[in-house]
Formats: structure tokens, C-alpha cells, sequence
């Protein structure tokens, strides 16, 4: 999150200020994509914790979370906050989808 693959590019590009979680809530991201989501678990508790980060996000200015792992849309839905998420995984999809059917 902290590198400048996603971050730098939307702040160079698009001008946007990019809020990212404290370094405890980082490795609680982690934690939760590798030793959870990406082995097909998904907790009530877990959950809780992104919808704590993200409302901290919020509260911190963000007007947006961009769920930028795979596996994150998993766990957390639209309906479980009240900020737009940007889901990576299905904004890549569709865009191949409209390429594709434009050649």
C-alpha cells in the first residue's frame, strides 16, 4: 500500500491524496489475506477488523477504499460501508471485457 505502484501513480496522475492504514493495520491486512482469505477462510472477526480499518480511513479524510487484492472482495462488501470501494480485481475484468469486445 505504502509503495508507490498504486499511490504514486494516483497521486502523479490524477492528483488524488492517498490515505493509507497506520503500519499495525497494514500488517492486520496482511495477516488476513495470507493466513485467511487466501486459504479459503473467512471470519465474522475479520471482517470487523476492515470495516474498524476503513472507518479510521474515513474518519482520516478517505473518501473511497480501494480493495487492491484479489481476495479482499471476499470479505468485504459495498453494503458493509458507507464509502464507494473500488474493487481492482472486477475493474481490471471489465475493462478487458469492453477491449475485448471493441477489436
Amino acid at each position: 500500500m505504502e509503495e508507490d505502484f498504486y499511490k504514486g501513480r494516483l497521486v502523479e496522475k490524477f492528483g488524488l491524496e492517498v490515505i493509507i492504514p497506520n503500519s499495525d493495520d497494514r500488517q492486520i491486512v496482511h495477516d488476513i489475506i495470507y493466513n485467511e482469505l487466501c486459504l479459503g477462510e473467512i471470519k465474522e472477526t475479520s471482517k470487523n477488523q476492515f470495516k474498524r480499518i476503513i472507518t479510521n480511513l474515513v474518519e482520516n479524510g478517505a473518501e473511497g477504499v480501494i480493495l487492491g487484492c484479489t481476495e479482499i472482495p471476499l470479505l468485504i462488501k459495498q453494503k458493509d460501508v458507507e464509502v464507494p470501494l473500488f474493487d481492482t480485481t472486477k475493474i481490471h475484468a471489465e475493462f478487458a471485457v469492453d477491449h475485448a469486445l471493441k477489436v
